[in-house]
């Protein structure tokens, strides 16, 4: 380690074993700092890397002092440094990242810079999970038909992502049909501990998915970050925070025998939610945590992002080592581990009380207060307990349109329709359930509620119960050992019967990749204009992201889906009313079929075993043979094809020199969109289908593709040119320009009613800047850096919000976007603002973090706003135009 020449710290280097001094670490304890062991633990992984990078450059001795004064400066805003041990991405995200060091490798060059200086200098993971769709289900061949229809379709940036892998050192692809990304690392890539250039360091990660966050679950502490910044760590860049604040969340007590970990989920997140963890981390501790398995403690740190803190953080314990050895990680490795976790204080003992460390605050549940519950119709925070579904939806129905309404008219809430559906005639009405998807790694990495719903299946099929078949049933696992336990331990046939057949491994119905619904479905619910609804095992349930036809969408657990499957409604009190009546014309109640947590774990204990785990993963770079015959160029420099719609030289670097222009001010913007609050990066950048009559489409039709082959526009994010036409093309995007639903906006300057990308086209073309208004929360949801990059190209050069969830505003400051807030107590309404206004934003030669700047309107009004660079580091990327552009210039040096 080089950097151990120079440190400052390098006296307190020592070997982990006597007997080998060339195996070393940074003893901590050699700091003889009393303020280290009240440190949270996730703290003490920050303070670890400090200390291992400190170089007084980019990481000093004052960064040092800062995070071990945590107590004192974390209700400040200090900025520190960090430096990931590793970064992760998926396709969708992974696409666009590699387009872009592609690209910077050509701006480097025509700056005339070595272009190969553009390269990962951390390990860097890239698991495909995000192409496959639910196209097929329902049939015993749907897997392979899914997966062959995924190759056809994304063969381009297959052979993109395969050219990166060999371009780009320390890029590691995992092939398509592994499994999900969020899972892979939980049961593979995670090395909980480094060893490295002989050097042992706690193991943490940043990734280009919010969803990173699940392996906080083993005690790698990792979070979400937009792609943008996850290419500025690759390249060597720490990242810059600030020092969070740490809620202690205590768990006590024993849950119920019937409760899964899905339902402890949800109500963390409900309550969590309730008290306000936004830009904070969560570390877990008590006496209850000891009795919670590792796949149960990831589902949780896996919805951090539905309760918006930074990190949920459960710190390693024996448990998590027994997790290692279930999963055939190597024993050698497992000793290393423990011993050195334990010589710098970051093993844990749940049940030692002189362990807790100090939190900012402390929180508490009790885990026997836990309830079966569901999520829904429309967020993932508005958790439902399952004996109160059928009145909650029915309210949601005639309440006022919003996140628990529909706004349907009373007289029309019994409303059903008749169809035919293979020759028999079935009815629809509102709450039917048309899409029944186990899915998403927050719960396929469970082994108990997926052995669990296996087991429900198995004793519904014994009392002769069935689910209707227009209904969507699938079954899409996060890795290929699931499908191994699910066989091995005889459950898997009785989920086919079911329709639970497996689809494919990834994402799939959790992130949109829903595939469509039969016609005389979607017919039905068109013509009787239904609340149809969704029921599925992920972690988002936002409106419009599901599948269009949707409008309620309920997160669940796996059990829990098999069971509204069987009901075919969500109105239904399971406590009261039977599931079904079977053909013998008997009453099945829910309480008849549902498993216990005893036999579940008697299954589990049985059939999760190592071997599984070692035979699925020694193969997994090498087990998918389309991929394998893929052939790739060897150029260092991507052959850009003009004629591609999947993989294009993006317009981010054109004409970027060396000098820096100073900052200007924004004058007489127009408001391109009035949004309100919870505008989530799907409603930004949506992932899911091109719509035909969009702008996206037209822009594929144009170049000869029939809506067949548009793919999605997750899948398209390696093409600046669809993806800037598919920016806020969400049809459930609400514009209070319009006071509806519809990916549209008024142009001023006529008052005509357009497309968002054709009314952003004619303001380019007429020189004009674009402002967005918003309310709370915007940006929430995926860590999407097309949410920024998109408005970026549309010409929005600043976004005007109440508040900005985190990973979004980081995004819009990477692009250049400048994130303006609302002072406390104003709002848009407050200051009298409709958004037909012209804005001046006052932008000053000097900026300092956090500064305030004056709006001058047409009219004549002023007001100030906060300007949200929260860091020098952020400012510096602004004045460069972006963390791209600060890259790019800091290469090219000489």
């Amino acid at each position: 380690m080089s950097a151990a020449i120079k440190n400052p710290f390098q006296h307190i280097i020592e070997p982990l074993d006597p007997k080998d001094p060339t195996q070393k670490f940074f003893s901590l304890s050699k700091l003889a700092d009393p303020r280290y062991d009240r440190l949270p633990f996730s703290i003490r992984v920050l303070l670890e890397s400090a200390v291992r990078n400190c170089d007084e450059f980019l990481v000093k001795r004052s960064d040092v002092e800062r995070i071990l004064d945590w107590k004192q400066t974390q209700t400040q805003t200090v900025e520190v440094p960090f430096r990931p041990a590793r970064v992760i991405l998926q396709d969708f995200t992974g696409v666009p990242a590699v387009v872009d060091f592609a690209a910077m490798r050509d701006a480097v060059m025509e700056l005339g810079g070595d272009p190969e200086k553009i390269n990962p200098v951390c390990p860097a993971d890239l698991v495909i999970d995000h192409s496959i769709q639910v196209d097929f289900n329902r049939k015993s061949d749907s897997l392979q038909k899914n997966q062959d229809l995924e190759f056809e379709r994304n063969k381009e940036r297959f052979q993109f992502l395969k050219w990166g892998s060999k371009a780009f050192k320390n890029m590691r692809i995992i092939p398509p049909g592994s499994g999900i990304v969020h899972q892979v690392n939980l049961e593979y890539l995670a090395r909980v501990v480094f060893n490295h250039d002989g050097f042992f360091y706690p193991d943490s990660v940043v990734g280009t998915d919010s969803h990173t966050t699940m392996i906080n679950g083993l005690g790698v502490l990792g979070w979400g970050v937009g792609g943008i910044e996850a290419e500025a760590v690759m390249l060597g860049q720490p990242i810059s925070m600030v020092l969070p604040e740490v809620v202690g969340y205590k768990l006590l007590g024993t849950p119920d025998k019937l409760i899964t970990s899905t339902d402890i989920v949800l109500t963390v997140t409900k309550h969590l939610r309730q008290v306000g963890v936004v830009g904070k981390f969560v570390e877990f501790f008590g006496p209850g945590v000891a009795q919670l398995s590792i796949a149960d403690r990831a589902t949780i740190a896996n919805m951090c992002p539905e309760y918006g803190a930074t990190a949920a953080f459960f710190p390693v314990d024996h448990v998590s080592i027994q997790y290692l050895e279930q999963t055939g990680r190597d024993p050698e490795k497992l000793a290393y581990i423990t011993k050195y976790l334990k010589s710098v204080a970051m093993f844990r003992d749940y049940n030692d009380m002189a362990q807790d460390p100090d939190f900012t605050q402390v929180v508490e549940l009790d885990l026997s207060t836990v309830v079966p519950c569901c999520s829904g119709p429309k967020r993932p925070q508005d958790r439902v307990p399952v004996s109160d579904m059928k009145r909650d939806f029915e309210a949601c129905l005639g309440a006022k349109q919003g996140f628990k309404g529909f706004q349907v008219a009373p007289e029309h809430h019994s409303a059903s329709l008749p169809f035919q559906f293979n020759g028999q005639e079935y009815t629809l009405s509102h709450g039917s359930v048309v899409i029944a998807a186990i899915t998403s790694c927050t719960n396929t990495s469970n082994p108990s509620v997926m052995l669990g719903a296996g087991l429900l299946a198995k004793k519904a099929i014994e009392h002769g119960l069935s689910v209707k078949p227009y209904i969507k049933t699938s079954l899409s696992p996060g890795s290929g050992v699931v499908t191994y336990y699910l066989k091995e331990s005889g459950v898997m046939d009785y989920l086919c019967q079911l329709g639970f057949e497996v689809v494919g491994y990834g994402c799939m119905t959790c992130i949109g990749n829903s595939g469509p619904l039969p016609d005389p479905v979607v017919e039905a619910i068109t013509q009787g204009d239904l609340v149809a609804a969704g029921i599925l095992s992920g972690n988002r349930n936002f409106e419009g992201r599901v599948h269009p036809n949707t409008r309620a969408n309920y997160l669940a657990s796996p059990p829990l889906v098999i069971a509204y499957a069987i009901a075919g409604t969500v109105r239904i009190d399971f406590e009261k009313e039977p599931i079904a009546i079977n053909s013998q014309g008997k009453e099945v109640f829910l309480r008849d079929i549902w498993p216990t947590r005893e036999e579940i774990q008697a299954v589990e204990q049985t059939y999760v075993i190592p071997s599984m785990f070692k035979e699925v993963y020694e193969k997994v770079e090498k087990v998918n043979e389309r991929w394998n015959t893929l052939v790739v160029p060897a150029d260092k420099l991507y052959a850009w094809d003009p004629q591609s719609t999947y993989i294009k030289s993006p317009p981010f670097f054109n004409g970027l020199t060396m000098k820096l222009q100073p900052p200007q001010s924004i004058k007489d913007a127009y408001v391109l969109l009035n949004l309100g609050d919870s505008v989530t990066t799907d409603h930004i950048s949506p992932a899911g289908n091109i719509a035909r009559t969009s702008p996206a489409a037209r822009y594929l039709t144009d170049r000869g593709l029939s809506p067949r082959d548009y793919n999605s526009y997750g899948s398209r994010r390696g093409n600046d040119a669809v993806m800037a036409r598919g920016t806020f093309a969400n049809i459930r995007l609400f514009n209070k320009f319009l006071n509806k639903q519809a990916p549209q906006t008024v142009y001023m300057a006529t008052g005509e009613t357009l497309d968002v990308f054709d009314a952003a086209e004619r303001y380019r073309q007429s020189g004009v800047p674009l402002l967005v208004l918003a309310g709370k929360e915007y940006g929430s949801g995926s860590s999407r850096d097309w949410a920024a990059k998109g408005p970026f190209l549309l010409g929005i050069k600043a976004v005007l919000a109440e508040s900005y969830e985190r990973i979004h505003r980081s995004n819009l400051v990477g692009m250049g976007v400048i994130p303006l807030e609302y002072l406390p107590g104003d709002t848009a309404d407050s200051l009298g603002l409709t958004g037909r206004e012209r804005y001046t934003i006052i932008i000053p030669n000097q900026l300092t973090p956090r500064m305030k700047v004056d709006v001058k309107l047409d009219s004549g009004k002023t007001f100030q706003v906060l300007m949200r660079f929260d860091t020098d580091v952020e400012l510096t990327y602004f004045h460069h135009g972006g963390i791209l552009n600060y890259m790019i210039r800091k290469m090219s040096e000489n």
